[in-house]
């Protein structure tokens, strides 16, 4: 049978650093949540840009949206 050892993986009862496991799932859903707000923004600033027919314009459009995602959420 095998040995109790803090290293083994967690299978084979090493304790877990919950700690480290929550700041990790954290930093996920802030990355997905910028990512999703960051497409967002630019496929809106792209139709935009298309309809108005201003990159400058789709521009400040998209930074707006950034700006306002940051405060909102």
């Amino acid at each position: 049978m095998a040995e109790h050892h803090d290293t083994a993986p967690a299978e084979l009862g090493a304790p877990m650093d919950y700690t480290e496991h929550e700041k990790t799932y954290n930093l996920f859903l802030s990355l997905s949540k910028w990512g999703v707000v960051t497409c967002v923004g630019l496929v809106a600033a792209m139709a935009f840009g298309f309809f108005a027919g201003g990159f400058f314009s789709a521009t400040i459009l998209f930074i707006l949206i950034c700006v306002a995602a940051w405060f909102v959420l």
